[in-house]
């Protein structure tokens, strides 16, 4: 299970319009899911500015942490030298922005909770230290 967000996103986002901000996230994202689907990890969600992904589910596969690992850098790299192209319509600072990875494997349960908005969902105390190691 992998959990990245922007570091420093709350202080930037503060003094930004909403489409900045939504620019800003709809970029990172966007590039998030390319290199998701090239590296075969599957994207659960995305809350505010974090992006939650996950290998070997739904269906297992024995290289999930390095398959993980190395999606976690290209993340990183990638999107730091992306992120220059948006440095002149969202202002200097934005440059100032850095992706926060944390990781963890082990066991997760997982399903689609049912409801008016039913989307697919993953517990247990694997997503809990994975969203503390990335913070």
């Amino acid at each position: 299970v992998c959990f990245i967000d922007v570091a420093g996103f709350d202080v930037w986002s503060a003094n930004r319009e909403p489409d900045q901000i939504f620019t800003l996230l709809e970029f990172l994202f966007r590039n998030m899911d390319n290199l998701a689907r090239r590296r075969q990890v599957f994207k659960v969600e995305t809350i505010s500015d974090c992006y939650v992904a996950v290998t070997g589910l739904p269906d297992p596969q024995n290289d999930h942490a390095p398959r993980m690992a190395r999606f976690a850098r290209d993340c990183m790299t990638h999107c730091h030298q992306h992120i220059r192209i948006l440095q002149s319509t969202l202002g200097r600072d934005t440059m100032d922005l850095r992706l926060r990875v944390g990781m963890h494997s082990g066991p997760v349960t997982a399903g689609v909770l049912v409801g008016e908005k039913a989307r697919f969902q993953l517990f247990g105390d694997t997503i809990n230290t994975a969203s503390r190691m990335q913070s």
